[in-house]
């Protein structure tokens, strides 16, 4: 089926609708170019292709941005006013990022959580400098009211009903890999925050974060992170991990940062048979602490990883 493109888009917009459209009608035919051109050439497949199989909302929704700040001295931080209200997410999932002029498709982590986007009709991403295309385009050309177009995927997500078992989540995160797991951190606390106030909804065992980068200055969002952690003490733990500082720590990151790599025995620390695991990072580092907690007999089912490049 051919999406319906929005009646008020008009010029470049109206062709990325269009673009959308016709790569949602026929995925079998997206599959079979993607792979066929990966086949062919030594370049890096990009998100299209990558993520082929992975199934993706219908909706793709006009998105405005409202706001654009520097998150380190590598990542941009954007916040996008979302105008089709039947677009929604899972805290976890990406989204498609389609650019006027822009032949590339993005693939973007949604680092904001549900509640955000319920409330305010807004979605918050971050994305790291790169020479792909439309990581280039947002660094350097994106501004204030710059239109894009978005459409959720993704099968990597915490999406609990209330009925559902309590859950405690490991949360493992290297790089920009924080993104899709700060999403599920700040869902976790507006559930724990439902719970306390109305006294029902989903039951939310504890939270840690062990997050790994290079420096305390690629450690994107400490401070939101460290207000969920003091806002909910007896629930939201984390480890930060440092693996090539060459300045002096600051007083309020030294008590929760680690000089070194997150440890296998950090991880197993941690297993119970009540216990989810989320990884997102660099593949080789997804790839480890996958095997390594499959090794120490964690379900498979227990265990949900997401690779970006």
């Amino acid at each position: 089926m051919v999406g319906v493109i929005p009646r008020l888009l008009r010029g470049p917009l109206r062709a990325i609708f269009t673009q959308a459209a016709l790569l949602r009608s026929a995925p079998s035919a997206l599959r079979h170019l993607t792979r066929s051109s990966v086949m062919k050439s030594e370049r890096r497949p990009d998100h299209l292709e990558r993520t082929a199989d992975v199934v993706r909302q219908e909706v793709v929704s006009a998105a405005k941005v409202c706001g654009v700040a520097s998150e380190s001295p590598s990542v941009k931080r954007l916040r996008l006013l979302i105008a089709d209200k039947d677009f929604s997410f899972k805290a976890g999932q990406w989204v498609d990022f389609f650019i006027p002029g822009v032949s590339v498709v993005g693939g973007f982590s949604i680092c904001s959580s549900p509640r955000l986007l319920e409330q305010e009709r807004m979605i918050e991403l971050a994305v790291k400098h790169t020479n792909h295309p439309p990581a280039l385009w947002i660094h350097n050309q994106c501004t204030l009211d710059s239109e894009v177009a978005v459409r959720v995927g993704g099968e990597f997500f915490f999406d609990p009903q209330p009925a559902d078992a309590s859950r405690n989540l490991v949360l493992i995160a290297g790089g920009v890999g924080i993104n899709p797991l700060l999403s599920i951190l700040r869902h976790a606390a507006d559930l724990l925050r439902e719970r306390a106030s109305r006294g029902r909804g989903y039951e939310m065992g504890t939270v840690r974060l062990l997050y790994s980068a290079k420096d305390t200055s690629e450690l994107l969002f400490k401070k939101n992170i460290l207000d969920l952690v003091n806002e909910f003490p007896e629930k939201i733990a984390c480890s930060l991990h440092v693996t090539k500082q060459t300045t002096q720590i600051t007083a309020d990151l030294r008590p929760y940062i680690t000089e070194g790599r997150i440890t296998q025995k950090e991880i197993r620390d941690h297993i119970s048979k009540e216990t989810l695991f989320y990884i997102c990072g660099p593949p080789p580092m997804t790839d480890f602490f996958s095997t390594e907690l499959e090794s120490s007999h964690v379900p498979r089912e227990h265990i949900c990883f997401e690779k970006w490049w």
